[in-house]
């Protein structure tokens, strides 16, 4: 796979590099056969002009091929990295839902793929194309210099090749890399990467601080470390026996041959000329040993086979089913969730025979503990997984009947962990101008209201950079942050979007700020106006702890372990006097509306 993949990447300079490499591998070769020839023309009194350019040529070659083929060789490398990470991003990226990336049985390859020219699993593959090189020369050489031999004695070349060979046998537990497959080792790898992540990584600086973890963290890397040296040195120990084996095995083939050779040359069966060429070429068959190519290659062939296993796992894992139907004006009556079962891969139901009606044009607030099924709600219902069984109905149609890409269309939302581009603040608005998005970009004009709707219009020029690391650019806080990404979904609705999803769109905002926010969705007002978009009809839905907004919803869900248990709006279920008003009142004792503190919030539900 790995040398397979080395043309894909860059099909000339991978017919350089081998070309480059055979040369290499041979010129040992020739170089003895020179000098025999060069010895010969001494011997004989001929001139030796021709024998010295010889010489001179392939010596001038074994110097400047090295180097030559160490460049070559980090280019091609850096060319197969990129072309890796290629496919690796095409993969990830191309499936139409997300249940590839969170499949605990890809995790091993993911991880290995995402981070193996980073330098901590093993050297990048640019500098392990020089060791590979290395390797192979000497064994194209080795094989070369046996070659000659048969000139001499056919068994020669098959006793002395031969018991350099076996030196790959019988060595063929100690190299130290192969150990990086045992569990111990991975496990001790990843505690390793984890810790090195937790000291070098900007979010977790400030708790490391506050709470006197470095040391922890630093003495948890070293134990980590330590512990795959040690597991390499015991792996080193595996060579003790073996190598006792392998220098009875090497000394007694050399002494047959170079016996074999001082009595031909003794007897005068072989002029001095062939004699020097055959010592080197019996010299240069120890080049067939074992050498550094094994760990090499398996540093940099576990990434391409990861990739390659990668490329067709995740698509079968990830990709969803399209439709034929558009979405246009949907949904128009309602949004149905019949009899649902879902489970995360490697998992157990998550929802489970769920039912739920979402009347079109209304507003559902969903509240629940933590893991109760809120945010797969939402995800089930943006398309990024399908359910095991039953189905989500738009307007009496199964959501796998519509055109994904038409059903998204309709479709906006604010997870909690939304995504925050190092673009211009006009492309973090509206991500469909200059990022190649599926929706339209929006005009300039659309982008600043849908800002002022979000209480954002002050925070930058829309080409401002949201990134310190270029010219002009700037960063933002959590808060401001999260006005963006309410902007983003404001921005959509106002280009067609009929549902709104919701979830802990707010958590970094004070709460007047989100029962602002959240009143001019459910109302369809922008901060000067009302909104040209509020004639169609919006379902909004909205995942929040905060009970203080979750009052303003048209209905109210109470989720426990997969089911409704609760619905209503909130007055009704505060007559009800169920799970809704405990919690309600819980929250409502701890927090007063006077209290305005930036993310003031109190989670009583997990």
């Amino acid at each position: 796979m790995f040398f397979a993949a080395l043309p894909r990447a860059d099909r000339g300079l991978a017919a350089f590099w081998w070309t480059v490499l055979v040369l290499r591998g041979v010129l040992p070769a020739a170089f003895a056969l020179a000098m025999g020839i060069l010895v010969a023309a001494v011997q004989q009194s001929r001139p030796l002009g021709a024998a010295l350019t010889l010489v001179g040529i392939i010596f001038v070659l074994l110097q400047i091929l090295g180097p030559m083929h160490t460049a070559v060789g980090a280019n091609l490398g850096d060319r197969l990295a990129a072309w890796l990470y290629d496919r690796l991003t095409d993969a990830c990226v191309r499936p139409a839902g997300v249940a590839h990336l969170e499949d605990p049985a890809l995790t091993g390859d993911l991880t290995v793929a995402r981070d193996f020219d980073l330098g901590m699993t093993g050297p990048p593959i640019s500098i392990s194309m020089d060791f590979i090189a290395g390797g192979l020369v000497e064994f194209i050489a080795g094989v070369a210099s046996a070659a000659i031999l048969f000139a001499f004695a056919w068994w020669a070349p098959i006793v002395l090749a031969g018991a350099w060979l076996a030196t790959h046998w019988l060595l063929r537990e100690s190299a130290v890399w192969r150990d990086r497959n045992t569990a111990e080792v991975r496990a001790a790898q990843r505690d390793a990467d984890y810790a090195y992540r937790l000291a070098v990584d900007p979010p977790a600086s400030k708790e490391l601080r506050l709470f006197g973890l470095g040391d922890w963290t630093l003495d948890r890397f070293v134990a980590r470390r330590t512990l795959l040296h040690r597991l390499q040195y015991e792996a080193t120990r595996l060579r003790e026996k073996p190598v006792v084996w392998s220098v009875l095995l090497l000394v007694s083939a050399n002494v047959v041959v170079f016996w074999a050779l001082a009595n031909a040359v003794i007897a005068g069966a072989i002029p001095l000329g062939r004699a020097v060429a055959f010592v080197q070429a019996a010299i240069g068959t120890s080049m067939i040993a074992f050498g550094g190519l094994n760990w090499a290659l398996d540093g940099a062939a576990a990434p391409v086979a990861a990739v390659r296993r990668l490329g067709g796992a995740m698509r079968k894992i990830g990709d969803l089913t399209s439709g034929n139907r558009t979405a246009r004006d949907v949904p128009a009556r309602d949004i149905r969730f019949r009899d649902v079962t879902f489970a995360y891969p490697g998992g157990t139901p998550i929802l489970e025979h769920f039912d739920l009606t979402i009347p079109a044009g209304s507003s559902l607030a969903i509240v629940g503990r933590n893991g109760a099924g809120k945010t797969t709600i939402a995800k089930l219902l943006c398309r990024l997984y399908d359910p095991q069984s039953g189905a989500i109905e738009i307007d009496g149609a199964d959501v796998r009947d519509f055109d994904l890409r038409s059903w998204r269309s309709q479709l906006t939302a604010v997870f909690q962990d939304f995504i925050r581009f190092e673009r211009p603040l006009r492309e973090n608005v509206s991500p469909g101008r200059g990022t190649g998005g599926s929706v339209e970009g929006a005009t300039d004009d659309v982008v600043r209201a849908a800002l002022g709707a979000a209480g954002a219009a002050s925070l930058a020029d829309l080409d401002t950079i949201l990134a310190r690391g270029y010219d002009g650019g700037t960063d933002l806080s959590g808060g401001q942050w999260q006005r963006v990404a309410l902007a983003r979904a404001l921005c959509a609705v106002r280009q067609g979007a009929r549902v709104v999803l919701l979830d802990e769109p707010t958590a970094q905002l004070d709460v007047r700020g989100e029962a602002e926010i959240f009143d001019r969705i459910l109302r369809g007002i922008g901060p000067s106006g009302p909104d040209p978009s509020a004639a169609r009809p919006r379902t909004t839905i909205l995942i929040s702890h905060r009970f203080s907004t979750v009052r303003h919803a048209d209905r109210i869900c109470v989720l426990e372990h997969g089911r409704v248990v609760e619905l209503g709006s909130h007055d009704e279920l505060m007559k009800l006097g169920g799970r809704y008003k405990t919690m309600f009142d819980l929250q409502a004792s701890r927090f007063t509306a006077e209290t305005d503190e930036e993310g003031a919030a109190y989670d009583v539900l997990g």
